[in-house]
């Protein structure tokens, strides 16, 4: 049974997969690829996904290899980051991001959320095996809303995603296919919701 976001507020969740786990929820406006998530202009607050292949930490070693320029995203993780700023909610990407960098982005921390006097936003970081992916997935937050406390928890995960990177305990563990690594827990996406609820609306900068 699909159930409205928190506080019965209309949610926009950008970036995600075509009929995915944002889908066939009440209030919850989904933009898959096709939609082009680059031109949401409100007036909701959202919950962001944007691609992180061309920003993670592989992302050198693919540009050395193939070419694939680091941050050529179409401009995407902006996009995101525009519209988090100036319609309020939570932007997701996985830990150590380039993107952090490029932005200027305060660095996150676990177990707390934390923000700088030259950012608006908090930042935390969070393992979405906390929420019951198969991978540890450390993920980086950015929130233009109200923080609460998050499950800050770092269980290790049964499997990995790609080598482990940055994981240590890589070893001995099956490695996730592409469509179980990019997955979205249900209890993780609540979350994410319950945060996007809190959204303050302010200009964007």
């Amino acid at each position: 049974m699909a159930h409205p976001p928190p506080r019965g507020r209309v949610i926009a969740a950008l970036y995600v997969e075509t009929g995915g786990v944002y889908y066939g929820l009440d209030n919850v406006e989904p933009w898959d690829e096709k939609s082009d998530a680059r031109l949401y202009d409100g007036p909701h607050p959202v919950v962001a996904h944007p691609p992180c292949a061309r920003w993670c930490q592989l992302a050198p070693v693919n540009q050395a290899r193939w070419g694939t320029r680091i941050g050529d995203d179409g401009g995407t993780f902006y996009a995101a980051l525009k519209a988090v700023r100036k319609w309020g909610g939570v932007l997701e990407h996985p830990a150590y991001t380039l993107a952090w960098k490029q932005y200027g982005l305060p660095r996150p921390r676990r177990g707390q959320w934390m923000r700088s006097l030259d950012d608006p936003g908090w930042v935390t970081e969070i393992s979405q095996s906390a929420y019951g992916h198969l991978a540890r997935k450390r993920t980086w937050l950015y929130l233009i809303g109200e923080p609460f406390p998050l499950n800050w928890r770092d269980p290790a995960g049964a499997k990995v995603v790609g080598a482990g990177i940055r994981t240590g305990q890589a070893a001995g563990r099956g490695r996730l296919t592409p469509e179980e690594a990019l997955g979205t827990p249900l209890a993780f996406r609540d979350e994410l919701l319950e945060l996007a609820a809190t959204g303050v609306r302010r200009e964007a900068t």
